[in-house]
């Protein structure tokens, strides 16, 4: 799985922002969805480690397709193919002018059609640069 790095964002202090942020599955492989469909499943998960002068950070994920694997009898919700995370964020009003770095970390479990693999971290990062 590969975690693209999302366009950078200028904005004011105590604006409302917006990061996408592009995520390609390798073909033949699925991740688990935010909202996996069996227990024993890692969802797709990512945490903010430093906002810096950024509040917030929910994040929204697309929509997940349900589909059958031979290693589950149940439908599983899932990603593939390239998608986009949303994270949305309100610049701080004490924050200082100038750039700065929001990181995160991306919880993944990828899975073939036969197999689920160890779970994975990738970092994330939204530069942003406040007016």
């Amino acid at each position: 799985m590969k975690v693209g790095e999302p366009a950078n964002i200028s904005a004011a202090r105590g604006a409302t922002i917006e990061a996408k942020i592009p995520v390609t599955v390798d073909s033949g492989f699925h991740v688990n969805s935010n909202h996996p469909s069996e227990d024993y499943l890692i969802p797709l998960s990512l945490k903010w480690t430093s906002l810096a002068a950024l509040e917030g950070g929910e994040v929204t994920y697309p929509p997940s397709k349900a589909e059958k694997y031979d290693f589950s009898d149940k439908l599983l919700s899932v990603f593939s193919g390239s998608f986009s995370l949303t994270a949305r964020f309100k610049i701080a009003t004490t924050a200082p002018p100038g750039p700065g770095v929001a990181t995160g970390k991306l919880r993944y479990q990828a899975c073939n059609s036969n197999t689920c693999f160890p779970p994975k971290i990738a970092d994330v990062n939204v530069t942003y640069q406040v007016q």
